[in-house]
């Protein structure tokens, strides 16, 4: 008795710390405060049609793939927090065009979104045709691209960009600003070859299809290196280098549509969730104090234990909490108190069956535990494959409902458990018969 006592205490102590750091933590400035999604925090919501026409069928998912990446580490680069990032194809049936899905909680300016999205620069290397020449130029003054071939290097092999100054020159070019650039593995492989099989040729450098450098191909490069040169300031050189490290676009990408939510929108849909949930809760209390006296008490103090560690996971891992994700925990509460109310019955009937207060709840216990054990492996298969299939929003819900799941199960079998027993009630007095007894005997 007095080790479940004890128990109980530390179960009490800690409980109370982990409220205090949930209540602590709850200001905008703390590392900790909760971090909240589009429909919540307002934000931004762009729908970008991708352009894979020009891109192999047996590559397009691996390119699509590769475009939420690029615009992830854009996003991020601007510390936008918890930005979503999705790929999706059209149709029922995903037979249709691909598309690219960005939301940006917190930003509510679209062009400012739009902009941070971005293009970003377009790096070609292609090779002079035979017999032709770089001056031939178009109306507009730029450079004829018939007049070059692709070689199939682009900025999408470069692993990393650097600002440097001089090229190998003499004069202003010994302190002129360039930009250093090193390919991955593949793009190394794809650079060698093509300096190994072009020697003595002009291998032209674009950006946004204008020519930058031409420099002659002396020998064949193994290192996975090159140098883009031209006529930039040290500031143009740097933004260059700043916008190949962010990646450049695997297949071209179109705005197709926007949509902005306001802060003052998600507030209310915030306080709608906490209200319900609230409210919901308390009723649940009500009828469980009412219908299975102390055991239905005891349910309750487990249940804002639980909630109380629920938002402090919310917090540490951290969770970035939607609307949905607040009906996946209002849902979880809600199978919580499923447990509990298995396990009250149990006990009730151990004690219509004659038990003293301690075997029935050992029993009630032990008993419901295979019942409760296979409802709540199957909520976690549930969870599991919702978030391993759905979009974000219902992967929002997927991962909440599924701590949710596991973490009930915590309160149910072990903290009601401990406060049971740390009571030492007797039935055999009245007070025990009235508090052990559900307030409806058959």
């Amino acid at each position: 008795m007095f080790a479940m006592r004890y128990s109980a205490v530390l179960v009490l102590v800690a409980a109370l710390a982990v409220g205090f750091f949930v209540w602590k933590t709850n200001v905008p400035e703390s590392r900790f405060a909760f971090k909240l999604g589009l429909d919540l925090s307002g934000g931004t919501h762009l729908v970008y049609n991708a352009d894979t026409s020009k891109v192999p069928a047996a590559q397009i998912n691996d390119s699509m793939s590769a475009l939420q990446q690029v615009i992830e580490r854009r996003v991020n680069a601007f510390g936008v927090g918890e930005p979503v990032v999705q790929t999706q194809q059209a149709g029922a049936l995903g037979t249709g065009a691909y598309r690219l899905i960005v939301e940006l909680p917190g930003v509510t300016d679209v062009n400012q979104a739009v902009a941070m999205i971005g293009q970003t620069p377009t790096l070609e290397f292609r090779l002079l045709k035979q017999g032709a020449q770089a001056s031939t130029t178009l109306p507009d003054g730029t450079v004829n691209p018939a007049a070059f071939e692709d070689t199939g290097l682009t900025g999408k092999y470069i692993s990393t960009a650097a600002l440097q100054f001089g090229n190998g020159g003499s004069g202003a070019l010994a302190t002129a600003p360039v930009v250093q650039v090193t390919f991955n593995t593949e793009g190394s492989q794809l650079f060698a070859d093509i300096t190994g099989k072009n020697v003595g040729r002009e291998l032209g450098i674009f950006l946004d299809g204008k020519l930058l450098s031409l420099p002659v191909i002396q020998e064949k490069i193994s290192d996975g290196s090159a140098v883009i040169s031209g006529s930039f300031t040290a500031e143009a050189a740097k933004e260059l280098a700043t916008n190949l490290n962010l990646g450049a676009l695997p297949v071209p990408i179109t705005l197709d549509s926007t949509q902005s939510i306001g802060a003052v929108l998600g507030d209310q849909a915030a306080h709608a969730g906490v209200i319900a949930g609230l409210l919901g809760f308390l009723i649940l209390s009500i009828f469980m104090i009412l219908w299975y006296r102390l055991p239905g008490l005891v349910a309750v103090v487990s249940l804002v234990i639980y909630s109380l560690l629920m938002l402090a996971l919310f917090k540490l891992i951290p969770v970035v909490l939607t609307a949905a994700g607040l009906a996946g925990f209002i849902l979880s509460v809600g199978l919580a108190v499923d447990a509990n109310v298995l396990i009250a019955e149990r006990i009730k009937e151990e004690i219509a069956d004659g038990e003293k207060a301690e075997v029935a709840i050992r029993h009630g216990f032990s008993r419901a535990w295979s019942a409760i054990r296979d409802s709540n492996i199957a909520h976690v298969i549930v969870a599991v494959i919702l978030f391993w299939m759905g979009t974000s929003v219902i992967k929002g819900f997927a991962l909440v409902f599924g701590l949710g799941v596991i973490i009930s199960l915590l309160s149910a079998i072990i903290i009601s458990r401990t406060f049971l027993l740390a009571l030492g009630l007797k039935t055999e007095s009245g007070v025990g018969r009235f508090l052990m007894r559900s307030g409806i005997n058959k």
